[in-house]
């Protein structure tokens, strides 16, 4: 049972912040993220909503200060947010801000908890449109003078390296939905002209 005290803190306190985020990682990625971690931890016996819930609402609010180190900034501030600690032992804050830390598709290492899994697994939310505009919208901010061809080249590494097969996303639960998604996205990436055609009607529409 999460308490409606550490929810109102978290969603007057915290959740806002993501209003400042790029449209990847704004509210509506916040609260997804949230939902589908809960639903996650309704699979797995023995798991902690408390925790889950306030794992997933600050595994992003480390882009405050950069893309590149957000999940250990993320931690970072997860540990000094001392009004957690009305919730929290020393050692489920611990336990949270490692599975902050992991969350990040990129890492180099496998969840430390399942925990850490449960919000890797709903950070990912593998929806190919969501994800392929997703990444149309990051080199746009990344780039925005770019011409499209640029652009096209820039989304198709990016697709190659993360999701197509072999790529460095993982996901830790196989049995899950996002599994079947990814084949979805990667049937699309194998498609190179359903692929062209679905970034350039994204990125025109982005541009506007």
């Amino acid at each position: 049972m999460i308490p409606q005290s550490l929810i109102s803190y978290i969603e007057t306190e915290i959740i806002p912040r993501y209003k400042s985020f790029d449209k990847a990682h704004n509210l509506s990625h916040v609260q997804a993220v949230i939902e589908e971690s809960l639903i996650l931890a309704g699979q797995h016996a023995n798991t902690d909503k408390r925790l889950v819930y306030t794992i997933a609402a600050y595994h992003d609010t480390g882009l405050c200060r950069d893309r590149a180190t957000h999940h250990l900034v993320s931690g970072e501030i997860l540990m000094a947010d001392t009004t957690l600690r009305q919730w929290f032992s020393p050692k489920e804050l611990l336990l949270m801000k490692e599975a902050v830390e992991d969350h990040r598709a990129s890492a180099d290492h496998e969840p430390r908890s399942i925990y850490g899994k449960i919000v890797a697994e709903a950070d990912r939310i593998i929806d190919p449109d969501i994800t392929l505009r997703r990444t149309v919208q990051y080199g746009l901010k990344q780039n925005p003078t770019a011409n499209e061809e640029w652009h096209y080249q820039r989304f198709h590494k990016h697709l190659m390296e993360k999701y197509a097969p072999g790529g460095y996303l993982k996901l830790w639960f196989p049995d899950g939905k996002n599994a079947e998604r990814l084949k979805e996205l990667q049937a699309i990436i194998a498609d190179k002209e359903l692929l062209k055609l679905k970034f350039s009607l994204m990125f025109k529409e982005e541009k506007q």
